[in-house]
């Protein structure tokens, strides 16, 4: 019995000898330690936040569609103003002048071969006071027939119809691309948060310049991001 708790009176001593000897880590900290430890306290008290763009939302419920397709009925190009799009009407126009003119051109070229055609189908030429006469005699000197002349006047008459049918058709789809517009800045977002980026970069010879003898030719690369 007393050998036992001797034996466990030693085992008791030797242990807290050994505790005695380890070193005390926690206590003395290093200026290494120190300094590691700054910079950890500093990043929790100042946190790294990226920063996040949001999409700008906007939609406006007091933008009326419908009186923006009203507006470009009544003047073509309005509506585009109405919808803040001014660059917009510069295009309308040209494209409307343009088939302005070419229903211009072509009614009166319909309308002088078709008087020539008439004298042609009487056999008679007309007066030299008449409209055609300068048209007629070019086609007599040409040696033109009557055949050639219709097929002229239809030709000139699909023409002059096409540019009717192309007038009214541009004047539909501004009046399309002005709701459309309106639609959106009424109830969808109109967010125009682009970026383009161009950077210099290098292409592979052989799948862009197999002509050229190096093996990479220099090139520019552009990134088109939408945010």
């Amino acid at each position: 019995m007393y050998k036992c708790i001797l034996i466990i009176c030693l085992l008791s001593i030797s242990v807290v000898a050994v505790k005695a000897q380890a070193p005390d880590t926690v206590g003395k900290k290093t200026k290494t330690d120190k300094n590691l430890q700054a910079r950890v306290d500093s990043v929790k008290a100042h946190p790294i936040v990226p920063r996040v763009k949001e999409k700008t939302w906007h939609p406006d419920s007091n933008h009326s569609p419908h009186k923006a397709v009203m507006h470009s009925l009544m003047i073509p190009g309005w509506g585009q103003v109405y919808n803040h799009q001014i660059w917009k009407v510069p295009l309308i126009y040209t494209g409307l002048t343009l088939l302005a003119t070419v229903y211009i051109y072509n009614e009166r070229q319909y309308s002088i071969n078709l008087l020539v055609a008439k004298d042609y189908e009487k056999g008679k030429a007309p007066l030299s006071t008449a409209r055609e006469y300068g048209l007629y005699n070019e086609y007599q000197a040409a040696g033109y027939q009557a055949a050639a002349i219709n097929d002229a006047v239809a030709s000139y008459k699909r023409d002059e119809e096409l540019g009717i049918f192309g007038f009214v058709a541009a004047w539909g789809i501004q009046m399309i691309d002005a709701y459309i517009d309106a639609k959106f800045q009424h109830s969808y977002t109109m967010d125009n948060n682009l970026s383009l980026k161009v950077t210099p970069t290098l292409l592979n010879n052989t799948a862009y310049a197999s002509n050229f003898n190096a093996s990479y030719i220099p090139g520019l690369k552009l990134t088109f991001a939408l945010r």
